[in-house]
Formats: C-alpha cells, sequence, structure tokens
C-alpha cells in the first residue's frame, strides 16, 4: 500500500502547472530569441552528395536495389527452412489451382495461368522487400486485363465461315478459337510488358507515394465491386451459358441480362459440380479461419476438391455423356520468350497506368500488414521497381499481370512461411505441374475451376459490412466507398477505379473549402480556448472575439473566411463603414444648416431647432461617392449610441478581433491580399485585428508576399491566443487611465474654407442640457 501511495504522489505534484514569461509578439520574440536562418544547400554541395561514392555508398545502392542481399546473409537455417517449406509447398498447391482458375478471368487458356504463377516468383524473390506476399495472379487485377483482352480481340473478330473449317458439317459461322487464342495471349502479355514498363518508371522516380491517392474506403469499394464483376464473369461459366462478351459501361448489366435470357440452356452437369465446389470450399475455409490456432497447416481444398473432380470427370466422361465443358488441353513445358507488340501500346496505355496502380497498391497494402506485424520495412519505391521488372520479365513468357492475392499470401504467412524462400519452393510446385502435371488436369471442368474462384470472393464481399462502420466512424468515408463501388459496377474498372479518385479528391477540395470554424472563449483561470457553442463556462473576453479557422487559406476559400468573420463579429465591416460614412455626410449637411454644432468635445444640436437629419434610411451610394473627405477635425462619437440622424449604423460591440491560424498550413498570394484588406476593414472602424498560434512558415511566407508595411507590423502576431488576449487587456486598461483618444471623423466639405470650431459662452443651464445631449451622442 505504502509503495502504491508513493507511486501516487509524482502524479499529485504534476497535476497542474504555473508558467510566468512575458507576453510575446512575433517581433518580441524575434528581438529576444533570434532565429536560425535556414541554409539551403547550394547546387555544387547537392551535385557532390550525389555523386559522392564509397565502398560502403557503393553496398548500400546495391542492397537497396537487391533486398535479398539485406536477408539472405541473415537466413536462418535451422529455425526456418522446414517452415519455409511446408509453406512453399501449401503455397504451391493453391497457386496452381488458382492460377488455372484466374485464366479464366483473362480470357485466356489456362495454361497460361500456370507460367503468371511462376515466373513473377523468379524476380521478385531478388527484388522484393515484402517477406510474406505470395506473388502471382490476382482475381481483381485478372479481371482488369481480361476487360482490356476481351474489348481488344472480342469474338467477333474470328468469325470464320464454317464452309471453310475443316471437317465442319454445320452451316453458318464458327469462331477460330486457335487465331482468337493467339491474339489474346499476345495482347495480355503485350499489356504485361507495358505495365512492368510503367512500373519501373514510377519506382525509379521515386514516386511511390501516389498508391496514398487511393484511401482504404476507396480500394475496399473498387474491390467489393470488381468481386461482383468477377462473380458475374464466372456465372455464366458455372452455368455454362454462352453470352456475348460486354465491355465499357453498364457491360455487367448487359451481360446478367444475356445470362437470365439463356438461363435455359444450363448444363445441369457444370452447375451441379459448381455449387458442390463453392460449397464445400466455403465450409472448408470458415473451418480453417475458425480452428486456425488448432491446425497446423490449413486445409487445401481447393486442391482436393480439383483432385477429386478431374477424377470424377475423366471416370464419367462428363464432356461425352453431359456435354459439360472442360480444360481440354494444357500445353506441357514452356514456351518460348516472344517480344510485345509495340504497335499495341497506343491502345493500352490508359488501361496499363490504372493496373499497374491498383496491382502496386494491393501489393504494397497487403505487404504492410505483414511487415507490421513482423517488424520490418517495406521500400515502397523499391517494390514498384520488384513488380515492374518481375511483369516484364514475365510478360516475355506470356504471362499476365502479376500482383498478390490475399488468400495465398495467407496461406503462406499462416502455414509458418518466414521469407520468400518459401516463394521460391512454391515456384517450384508450380514448376512441378507445368512440366508434368498438366495433361493429368485436363479433363477438368471449368465449373469447378469457376467456382474455386468465386470461393476465393468471400473475403471481399464481406467488405460490404465495414459499409455501416464508416458511417459511424465518418461519413465522408464511407460514401466515397458507396459511390466507387456503384461507379466500378456501372462504368467498368478503369472508369469506376478513376471515378472513385476523383471523387475522394473533390471530398478532400470540399473539405479544405468548407472546413470548420468557430468563436472561441476562455476557461477561467487558464490559458485553454474553446469554442463557445461546445462548453457551458466558456466566457468570450469582453470586447474581443476570437476566431479558428480550420484550414489552409487559399483563393477557393477565401470567401468562407469572410462569412465566418461576419458571423463571429456579428456584423459587416465594410458595411458599417459606409453607414458611417452616409451618417457623417448628413451630419455635415445639418453643421452647415445650423441645425447642429461641431466643437471639439462632439455634436450639439441646437435647441428648439427641429432635426431634419431624421430622413428614410436608404443604402448607401456607390464607394465612389463615400470616398474619405480630406478635411479633418477631432470630436467624439459614440457610434452605439443613438445620433441625430435616422442612418440605421450596425453596433460594433467590439474593439479587437483575434485570428487563431494555429491550423493555418500554408496561405497563397490571394489569401494574403485578402487578410490584408480585412485588417483594412477592421481598423478603419477602430477594430484592432491580431493573429496568434500561427506556424513559422507562414510569417516567412508573409514576409516573402511583401505583407508587413508601416501599418501592418509584427507586434500583431502573437504566439498563442493567451498572450494575444492579455496584450489587449492591458491595453484597455492602459486606455482607461489615459485622457479620452478623439476620434478623427472625416468631414466632406463642399467650400474648402475649414469649419470653425467655436466655444461661446452659455447660461449654466443651457450648458448643462447641451452638455447632456453631447454625453448622450459623443462617448
Amino acid at each position: 500500500m505504502a509503495e502504491g501511495e508513493r507511486a501516487a504522489e509524482p502524479l499529485a505534484e504534476i497535476s497542474h502547472y504555473v508558467v510566468a514569461r512575458p507576453i510575446y509578439s512575433e517581433a518580441g520574440f524575434q528581438d529576444e530569441n533570434e532565429r536560425r536562418p535556414p541554409l539551403p544547400p547550394t547546387l555544387r554541395e547537392r551535385a557532390q552528395a550525389a555523386c559522392r561514392c564509397s565502398r560502403k555508398r557503393a553496398f548500400q545502392i546495391t542492397k537497396s536495389f537487391l533486398p535479398i542481399l539485406e536477408w539472405l546473409p541473415n537466413y536462418r537455417v535451422k529455425e526456418w527452412l522446414i517452415s519455409d517449406i511446408i509453406s512453399g509447398v501449401s503455397t504451391g498447391l493453391v497457386a496452381t489451382l488458382q492460377g488455372l482458375a484466374y485464366a479464366l478471368l483473362v480470357a485466356v487458356p489456362v495454361g497460361y495461368g500456370l507460367y503468371s504463377a511462376f515466373f513473377p516468383i523468379l524476380t521478385y524473390f531478388f527484388l522484393g522487400t515484402s517477406r510474406h506476399i505470395s506473388v502471382g495472379p490476382f482475381p481483381v487485377v485478372s479481371l482488369m486485363v481480361g476487360s482490356v483482352v476481351l474489348s481488344m480481340a472480342p469474338d467477333d473478330n474470328f468469325l470464320i465461315d464454317s464452309s471453310n473449317a475443316t471437317g465442319a458439317n454445320v452451316t453458318g459461322t464458327l469462331i477460330d478459337t486457335e487465331s482468337r487464342d493467339a491474339q489474346r495471349v499476345l495482347i495480355a502479355s503485350t499489356l504485361t510488358f507495358l505495365v512492368g514498363i510503367l512500373q519501373v518508371i514510377f519506382g525509379v522516380l521515386q514516386i511511390g507515394f501516389i498508391v496514398r491517392y487511393l484511401a482504404d474506403p476507396l480500394i475496399g469499394g473498387f474491390t467489393t465491386a470488381a468481386a461482383f464483376q468477377v462473380f458475374v464473369s464466372q456465372l455464366k461459366i458455372v452455368l455454362n451459358v454462352s453470352t456475348k462478351n460486354y465491355n465499357g459501361v453498364l457491360s455487367i448489366i448487359y451481360t446478367l441480362i444475356e445470362i437470365f435470357e439463356n438461363i435455359g440452356t444450363t448444363n445441369i452437369a457444370d452447375l451441379i459440380a459448381g455449387l458442390i465446389t463453392i460449397v464445400i470450399c466455403m465450409v472448408v475455409k470458415e473451418i480453417n479461419d475458425r480452428f486456425k490456432h488448432k491446425i497446423p497447416v490449413p486445409i487445401p481444398i481447393e486442391v482436393i476438391v480439383t483432385i477429386v473432380a478431374t477424377g470424377i470427370s475423366y471416370a464419367a466422361d462428363f464432356e461425352k455423356k453431359y456435354n459439360a465443358g472442360i480444360v481440354k488441353s494444357i500445353p506441357s513445358g514452356f514456351l518460348p520468350p516472344e517480344p510485345p507488340d509495340v504497335s499495341l501500346f497506343s491502345q493500352m496505355i490508359a488501361a496499363s497506368f490504372s493496373i499497374g496502380i491498383v496491382a502496386y497498391a494491393i501489393a504494397v497494402s497487403v505487404g504492410k500488414v505483414y511487415a507490421t506485424k513482423y517488424d520490418y520495412a517495406i521500400d515502397g519505391n523499391q517494390e514498384f521497381i520488384a513488380f515492374g521488372i518481375s511483369n516484364i520479365f514475365s510478360g516475355a513468357f506470356s504471362c499476365f499481370v502479376a500482383t498478390t492475392a490475399l488468400s495465398r499470401t495467407a496461406v503462406q504467412e499462416s502455414t509458418g512461411g518466414k521469407t520468400q524462400v518459401a516463394g521460391i519452393i512454391s515456384a517450384g510446385i508450380v514448376l512441378i505441374a507445368i512440366v508434368a502435371l498438366g495433361k493429368l488436369l485436363e479433363p477438368l471442368q471449368k465449373s469447378v475451376l469457376a467456382a474455386v474462384v468465386i470461393a476465393n470472393l468471400k473475403g471481399m464481399f464481406m467488405q460490404v459490412f465495414d459499409v455501416p462502420r464508416l458511417w459511424r466512424q465518418n461519413r465522408v468515408d464511407a460514401v466515397i466507398w458507396v459511390f466507387t463501388c456503384v461507379a466500378s459496377i456501372i462504368l467498368g474498372l478503369d472508369l469506376g477505379l478513376l471515378a472513385g479518385l476523383l471523387f475522394g479528391l473533390l471530398t478532400v477540395v470540399l473539405r479544405v473549402q468548407f472546413p470548420s470554424w468557430g468563436g472561441f472563449g476562455n476557461i477561467p483561470g487558464t490559458d485553454i480556448y474553446k469554442k463557445v457553442k461546445d462548453y457551458k463556462n466558456v466566457i468570450e473576453p469582453e470586447g474581443v472575439k476570437i476566431l479558428k479557422f480550420s484550414s489552409p487559406i487559399f483563393y477557393a476559400n477565401i470567401d468562407g473566411l469572410k462569412s465566418s468573420l461576419k458571423s463571429t463579429v456579428g456584423f459587416d465591416a465594410v458595411k458599417v463603414y459606409n453607414k458611417r460614412l452616409k451618417a457623417l455626410r448628413k451630419i455635415q449637411k445639418l453643421i452647415k444648416k445650423g441645425k447642429l454644432k461641431a466643437t471639439k468635445n462632439g455634436i450639439i444640436s441646437e435647441p428648439g431647432v427641429n432635426n431634419e437629419a431624421f430622413e428614410t434610411d436608404e443604402e448607401p451610394e456607390d464607394n465612389h461617392d463615400l470616398q474619405v473627405p480630406t478635411k479633418e477635425v477631432e470630436i467624439q462619437v459614440d457610434w452605439n449610441s443613438e445620433l441625430p440622424v435616422k442612418v440605421k449604423i450596425p453596433k460594433v460591440p467590439i474593439h479587437s478581433l483575434i485570428l487563431d491560424f494555429g491550423a493555418v498550413t500554408f496561405l497563397d498570394i490571394v489569401a494574403v491580399r485578402s487578410i490584408k484588406t480585412i485588417i483594412r476593414e477592421f481598423e478603419r472602424i477602430d477594430v484592432r485585428v491580431y493573429f496568434t498560434s500561427y506556424q513559422d512558415n507562414l510569417i516567412s511566407q508573409l514576409e516573402r508576399s511583401a505583407f508587413f508595411d508601416d501599418t501592418v507590423r509584427k507586434d500583431i502576431f502573437f504566439l498563442t491566443v493567451h498572450d494575444a488576449v492579455l496584450y489587449i487587456k492591458n491595453q484597455m486598461t492602459y486606455s482607461e487611465n489615459q485622457d479620452p483618444i478623439f476620434e478623427k471623423i472625416s468631414l466632406m466639405q463642399e467650400s474648402k474654407q475649414p469649419i470653425e470650431f467655436t466655444e461661446t459662452s452659455r447660461p449654466d443651464d443651457e450648458l448643462d442640457v447641451q452638455e447632456e445631449a453631447m454625453r448622450r451622442l459623443a462617448s
């Protein structure tokens, strides 16, 4: 107990603090604390630093380009090798089946999916910085590649007359599948090559930051829409229903309509096989997920289902008896490398940009999850280079774009994978399938592969349940999610991603253009200032308004700053000034007519004379008619009291305005000019403007913009709001102890002769009446 009491004592000692320091304006603080001027390196120094070369620096550059040199020498063979082997075998089996399945999304023969699951791993092993991701096809990216392939090589381009087809016993037109598949493979590999080139360029230019603009809500909505697109594309394979290949806006709607129109031609054998596969895969995956702490190795249900389905299809001869759609042909071995068709680059450059960014974003986001879990770092720019070179290399071998798959990566990590050694072992398993097992999978029904794809979409479909949570946490993010999802479904994945990105940026612009603001007040007895509307015991300093504007200030939101100022102070400074000028003009007319007397103590009405200045209030004339006159006299006018002229002048209950710029990160030239105008507008109605809590870079920016002059000095800038409030209180206390300062009021004169202010002797009682009137009208 004593120890607990002793532990609590220091907390009691630091529960309060007292600070005694001067009230700091910017000028005073700089006088007392000399600013250290920044010394940017010269061009020569930068060139020397960039061109400096040493053995250590050369080795660091080499390691940054070949991360394998960083982790492989530290590889713990005894501790990690067995785990990596088990993980690699399990991941390789899953990668083999997913490669076959995702090839259907790209609309190329399934054998090319095996190549896409093998070649990218070889280069990423040396160049990648993530130790856990499984590189290869991913359904979303595969579908995006497939949409390009189908748009550039539709079936209609390969129709031939059946009379010219060898051995054809039907009349009409047929599809030259051999030529079609060859062209689609060429398009997919060329697209992969171009995506790789763009990714390498992005990595070399160090613009890995571009992925930051793909926010999590945007990625969530996009991948959910892509999952729906994948589901529809695989649904027709499960049903074995033939449809046209639609692309572009509303393509998914047209596909669904045609599927339901032709649903009567469904192949029952394919449908049953597909449904059974979906149910079994989803049930076993749920078991793997719920009992992952008890099951040492996840059950490779895709592999088991595929082997069983292949055996049943071969034994029952589904193709001949039930006309089921099967894989038919999987080439054994490898094809020789082929160069891309450069002439196609111009037709796919836009799509390749979006595919490259999405593939990179998915890989990096998954990689960062495991990097955080196992406490190592991922280099975003090096990942761009790694995936770029992997896609260039694999594109030469007729592959399609590689990234990472969430399910495959989860298998690799959960089965004990420690490094990319597990990845290279998984590539070895895929190699065995390419070389020796391809023929054995030829009787496999395509509906089973499509069902495997659909079963792996569960995680992406479950993202729909993130929307209610996002709505509670941040409604703007929830709207971005929904908008991106709907746009990607209706417009297609490429246009949908662009629309979602632009919409997300628009929300940022709108939030900056219409930021939060509010009037602040003081918590009594502290230097803490909070919103007046949010707290009951907040008190506004007398005669002072405090406005906090929570946004950078630039041309788009300067009007918002002005309107928030009007709402905070309760009046428009320009209108107040114009109304006062109008009143002074009427007062001048009365003075000339002898109806009013102007003395140095104020404006006095002649007794017994009707005041003809009480006229109907009108809006002030143009600003040209409201110029400040040249002749000046010193009189006192209380603008908040009743005037001898009928002009409704808004009350100005404040003498000081404090702008809290703690949340202002930058100002553009339009904002600088507007703020200077605001200062002048308030100064001419006797309201002093102060700035507080600003960042140092704002002062430098204001200095560069020629903001400060003889009238606007640094002494109106204070380090904190409390500094400004205390300074204002001191100034007001000092003013109250001095003789009244007469306000200079400019009277417009028709004649060039100055007004004479005479003081005549009058009886005491008459003087008392006049003094009483003056006290009523003048301060």
